[in-house]
């Protein structure tokens, strides 16, 4: 009878191995190596940049497989288990979407094969807004648990070129940006209103971990042609787990 295969996804979620069954940790790698290899490869098709390697994004994966193939389960988050969120935070992954996939198979291409035939998994490793990947293999008697950590990386940007993505989201939609940036980073660090003189016209403060995306509230004012120019600032963010978090202010002008 064939082997019944098992796999699950997640997008952005006991018992000892017989050590004369498990695998040579060279084997393992290589196996880790050719699920990546097959990524990119799907990727490159599309073409797709390829995922860049993510060593905190591998250490988190690699530690939820070791559980998975300890329990003989596939799941994204096992019981008293952190959520993926909190796992690759805690590796120091910082990210603005994260994704992962999770299966258990004979051999890299069966594993692969089941994500590429899965629409939700397929749509992880195609996913143009993802650029990075870790990627571990455990084995428990000759079935390997497989798990595919995706990210969108973000690093520490300074205010300035924080502000620089922005200012560019609002050129594009017509507005001329003002040389007022002290007093945009002092409405900034506001929790309401705004700092300094000429008073704006509308003034919005947001947080987000995406500087390319303006929120709708401000895109839909910018929308109604009423305003001309426009300033913005960025002051330091307030941080959630993993998520690099952004925080900005926009003033408008008519």
């Amino acid at each position: 009878m064939k082997k019944a295969l098992r796999l699950a996804v997640l997008v952005f979620g006991a018992g000892l191995l017989a050590a004369q069954m498990v695998l040579p940790q060279v084997a393992i790698l290589l196996i880790e190596q050719s699920l990546r290899q097959l990524a990119n490869g799907e990727r490159a098709a599309h073409g797709l940049a390829p995922l860049r390697w993510s060593a905190a994004l591998a250490g988190a994966a690699h530690e939820h497989a070791v559980l998975l193939a300890r329990q003989n389960k596939l799941s994204h988050q096992l019981p008293d288990e952190p959520s993926l969120t909190e796992r690759v935070s805690r590796f120091g992954a910082l990210f603005s979407a994260i994704a992962e996939n999770v299966a258990e198979g004979p051999n890299a291409e069966n594993i692969h094969e089941q994500w590429m035939n899965s629409p939700p998994h397929r749509a992880n490793l195609l996913d143009p807004k993802l650029d990075s990947v870790g990627i571990a293999v455990e084995d428990r008697n000759g079935t390997l648990f497989a798990v595919e950590d995706f990210s969108k990386a973000t690093g520490e940007l300074s205010l300035p070129e924080q502000e620089g993505i922005v200012a560019m989201q609002l050129k594009k939609r017509g507005l001329k940006l003002l040389d007022q940036t002290k007093e945009a980073r002092q409405s900034c660090a506001l929790d309401n209103g705004y700092a300094g003189n000429p008073a704006p016209s509308f003034v919005v403060h947001y947080a987000t971990p995406d500087l390319q995306n303006l929120p709708n509230m401000l895109d839909q004012r910018i929308q109604t042609g009423k305003y001309h120019s426009a300033v913005v600032g960025a002051c330091p963010g307030k941080a959630k787990i993993g998520f690099t978090p952004y925080r900005v202010a926009v003033m408008l002008y008519e």
